[in-house]
């Protein structure tokens, strides 16, 4: 949450003429005003994180973040958040306190500049003082790092229930990834969810599910996207009964 905090002197001009009288024998100074930004690092948050830490990929980085997988990409190419936060070896990786400011960045970029963004992500994920909180003099906003903290770590918790919920059993369809205990591939109700199928016809559809079923699927899914294209059948399943067969004629050409 951005809190903008405005003091009186604020409301003026950043810099004021001011003198003890006005006459013409008498020379105006420029006294420039201090103008104070306050960036408030949670500490209480952050330690309630250090028990979630872990490595994410760039796809659930971006599920946690609630941001597109290009904006979670941007923020390694464009050199955005520090070092210390994601690694490229071999693969792209995040730690779960990334998240919370790359949610900032994107989330703020309406109010703050990208280098203000940048420089606040910079301080915030310095190792904390004893103060318990971290305060940037720098203009006139105090920005709150607390409900980006807050909706990481509620991110977070949906993706560990997502994960939970899901099994791949080689009993159960082949090893298709199906929601626990039941035989509904979880894949498929994301499918029907993204291609705008209401969630009470879904239910309809599949009586074992309940709506938080359907929400943690979608959310699985997003941050286990399936790769490749699917795979094509080549032969009918041994149920199914061929109605009609129709063969291609074809026409000899004209003499």
């Amino acid at each position: 949450m951005l809190i903008l905090a405005q003091n009186a002197c604020d409301r003026t001009a950043q810099s004021a003429r001011v003198g003890p009288f006005q006459g013409p024998s008498v020379q105006l100074l420029d006294i420039f005003l201090p103008i104070r930004r306050k960036i408030l690092y949670n500490r209480e948050a952050e330690v309630a994180m250090t028990a979630l830490i872990e490595t994410l990929t760039p796809a659930e980085a971006a599920v946690v973040s609630h941001v597109t997988m290009r904006d979670v990409h941007r923020v390694i190419d464009e050199h955005i958040l520090p070092e210390s936060l994601y690694s490229t070896d071999q693969t792209r990786s995040f730690t779960s306190h990334a998240c919370v400011f790359i949610s900032f960045y994107f989330r703020a970029a309406d109010r703050l500049t990208s280098e203000e963004r940048q420089r606040t992500i910079r301080i915030a994920s310095e190792p904390q003082g004893s103060s318990g909180s971290r305060l940037v003099q720098d203009a006139f906003l105090t920005i709150d790092l607390g409900t980006f903290w807050k909706d990481v770590e509620e991110s977070l918790d949906r993706l560990h229930a997502a994960r939970a919920m899901v099994i791949s059993d080689p009993e159960i369809l082949s090893g298709t990834p199906v929601i626990r205990g039941t035989r509904v591939p979880v894949y498929d109700v994301a499918a029907s969810v993204a291609s705008g199928i209401p969630v009470d016809r879904i239910l309809s559809a599949y009586p074992s599910l309940q709506r938080e079923h359907v929400e943690l699927a979608t959310m699985y899914a997003e941050a286990n996207p399936q790769r490749g294209r699917p795979r094509l059948r080549t032969a009918l399943p041994p149920d199914v009964t061929v109605l009609t067969q129709r063969k291609k004629r074809c026409t000899p050409p004209a003499a």
